[in-house]
């Protein structure tokens, strides 16, 4: 693989992307494969944004592969003022045998790879989720059998996970379209990136500010909280631009009738999507949350088992 990172989806080949997802589907099949494959490895978590799945799946995920982790809140560290991205990447690797991070701007992820000589993962960057798309897309090929030719509509802000959910689909062939408000439009390199990917994998990457166009014949339909984490105090302005993007019954019934629906969690029921839609039987998104466990698993397994990088 030419990276020994995984801080965005863009960074592999459509080739590369398909043997993570690959290797998940048969760890999640046969753990007890793997239950030594990362024995007696160190796995650095670095947290600057509080987190239920990416926590849990990290620490589960690591320990599942015979290694442990080391947990390390924003008091510990408080990156670039306690302590600079440099002086911590170069104290953990002599330490640990990985690091994952999850944090705000996504130069930090940039960055502490750049100085590490340990594997880095992206658990969160306000750029991109690209292990929350890994595990967006198991699930819709455990569901559907694959992701090439399906139709993953999401609707809401075009934030990180938007961009990584373009990213993924451009490498598996999918046709992602994205429904948001204008002026919430995924950022112009992301989507442009995509487009040209997806033009070499027989997928396509659209945009469009109308969430019925986007919802129409979509075989996933999928969205995410409108304020994400920093963006606390644009909460009640965003409610009233995207109640229109809401994904409610009305909107669900524009998809097929076998789509299902997808969310990275957490959920403002009420907000985003109602009840109706997140409880209905064609909810995976407890599915779709357990496979952040089994993707990252592949992640780590993939990037740590050989060591340091050259």
């Amino acid at each position: 693989m030419p990276s020994n990172d995984f801080l965005s989806i863009r960074d592999f080949s459509p080739q590369e992307i398909r043997r993570f997802l690959d290797l998940a589907r048969d760890i999640k099949a046969k753990p007890s494969a793997y239950a030594r494959a990362l024995e007696g490895k160190a796995l650095a978590l670095i947290f600057e944004k509080p987190s239920l799945r990416t926590r849990v799946t990290f620490d589960v995920g690591i320990h599942q592969l015979g290694g442990f982790s080391i947990y390390l809140s924003p008091a510990e560290i408080n990156l670039g003022k306690r302590e600079s991205v440099y002086d911590v990447a170069k104290n953990l690797e002599r330490m640990v045998q990985g690091i994952m991070i999850r944090t705000f701007a996504h130069d930090i992820v940039e960055r502490m790879a750049a100085y590490a000589s340990v594997p880095v993962v992206n658990g969160l960057t306000d750029y991109s989720h690209p292990c929350q798309a890994m595990a967006d897309f198991l699930t819709l090929e455990e569901v559907k059998g694959r992701s090439s030719g399906l139709k993953l509509a999401y609707v809401g802000d075009g934030n990180n996970v938007a961009h990584s959910l373009l990213f993924a689909g451009a490498q598996l062939g999918a046709h992602v379209v994205i429904g948001c408000p204008p002026g919430y439009e995924p950022k112009d390199d992301a989507l442009e990136w995509a487009q040209a990917r997806a033009k070499t994998t027989g997928g396509s990457c659209t945009v469009t500010h109308d969430p019925i166009e986007a919802a129409k014949n979509a075989d996933a339909l999928y969205t995410d909280v409108w304020a994400s984490m920093g963006q606390e105090s644009e909460a009640e302005a965003r409610k009233q631009v995207f109640r229109p993007y809401q994904v409610n019954a009305a909107l669900f019934a524009q998809a097929k009738p076998d789509a299902i629906f997808l969310h990275c969690l957490p959920a403002h029921r009420g907000e985003e999507v109602t009840d109706e839609v997140i409880d209905s039987p064609r909810s995976v998104v407890f599915q779709e949350a357990e496979n952040r466990l089994h993707a990252q698993k592949a992640i780590l397994q993939e990037l740590m088992k050989n060591g340091a990088k050259a």
